[in-house]
Order: C-alpha cells, then sequence, then structure tokens
C-alpha cells in the first residue's frame, strides 16, 4: 500500500472518545520499547508520525493513526518495564480491555515481539488474551536485522513454539531497519481491512 495520508486523530482513554467514523481498526501491541512506533513508521514512511522514546512507556493512551482515509493503526500502551506508577498502569488494564472486548471494527491485533529474545510471560498473557476473546492476532518479529542469517529460522521456530501457535497464525519477521517483512505486512494488513 502507497501511504499518502497519514495522522493522528486522537489519543482516547474511554470509549466515547473512539473515532465515530468506524473505519476498520488495525491495533498494536507489545512490551514497552520493542519497536511499535518504529514499525508504524516504518510501514508509512514517515520518520516520526508515532513517536519513538528511549523511555519506555510513553504511550499512555489509545492513539488513532488515520492511514489514507481507509482505516486506522491503534497504538495501544505497552506493557511491561514502563516506568510509570502502579496506579497508572491499573487504569491501563480496563481501557485496553475495553477497546479490545467492545471495538466492533477492530480487525485484528498486530502483536509486537523482539525476534531476539524467547516471548516474555506478558507477551504470552496478551496472547492468550486476545485468542481467548476470540481476536485476531497477528505476531510481528522485530530486530530481524540483528540476528545473523544463519540464526534467523532457529528464532522464529522459538518465538512460534513458545506462543503454542496454531498452524494457521502468522507471523511477520520485520526490521524497521531494512524494511525486511514491509511487503508480507502491507499484504496481510490489506486483506484484513478489506474483509
Amino acid at each position: 500500500m502507497k501511504v499518502t495520508k497519514a495522522e493522528i486523530v486522537i489519543s482516547a482513554v474511554s470509549k466515547k472518545q473512539y473515532p465515530g467514523d468506524m473505519l476498520p481498526e488495525i491495533a498494536l501491541a507489545g512490551r514497552s520499547n520493542v519497536g511499535k512506533s518504529s514499525f508504524i513508521n516504518k510501514l508509512i514512511n514517515r520518520k516520526n508520525l508515532a513517536r519513538t522514546s528511549s523511555k519506555p512507556g510513553k504511550t499512555q493512551t489509545l492513539n488513532f493513526y488515520k492511514i489514507n482515509d481507509i482505516f486506522y493503526f491503534v497504538d495501544v500502551p505497552g506493557y511491561g518495564y514502563a516506568k510509570v506508577s502502579k496506579k497508572e498502569k491499573e487504569k491501563w488494564g480496563p481501557m485496553m480491555e475495553e477497546y479490545f472486548l467492545t471495538r466492533e471494527n477492530l480487525k485484528a491485533v498486530l502483536l509486537i515481539t523482539d525476534l531476539r529474545h524467547e516471548p516474555t510471560k506478558d507477551d504470552l498473557r496478551m496472547y492468550d488474551f486476545l485468542k481467548y476473546n476470540g481476536v485476531q492476532v497477528i505476531i510481528i518479529g522485530t530486530k530481524l536485522d540483528k540476528i545473523p542469517k544463519t540464526k534467523r529460522a532457529q528464532h522464529i521456530k522459538r518465538t512460534k513454539q513458545t506462543f503454542q501457535m496454531d498452524s494457521d497464525d502468522i507471523l511477520i519477521p520485520f526490521s524497521s531497519e531494512t524494511g525486511e517483512g514491509k511487503e508480507e505486512s502491507w499484504s496481510v494488513i490489506t486483506k484484513l481491512i478489506n474483509n
């Protein structure tokens, strides 16, 4: 997909703030600092539409990015080691749950993981929660460029086994540095939003 228009529309904390135009939505979930913003920016060829930060936990709202006026990327708060107060984190749970479980035009969640490492307990918890609730999950394994070519297959296999992925589940190895996985990501996203 050639992106000619991309804008942040709203940072929402509750249902009443979600955009009302009911365009298809693709959510991005993942650990703080795993590269969700870099993934969005690489896909749309923009340096900093989605703000990247060296401080994990910057995303504290549901950020709706409208792409080409035909769908939204929805960046949800990262989980894991974000240096935010416990109180803040407790607010995110219900906010994300409400979105994942009640948003009718949510087509799928891209679960962003770091392919260099085994998926964390938090990754597995998020994956199981989404699968259990019937939300389609696609795993994006980032930082592909940091793994020697000879070891990539075993990293991919380990990720699939750790998540206990079904045979029809999709895992896309991705690098926001080299753009590997970008075409495949777009092809999956395009199918999802046209369904």
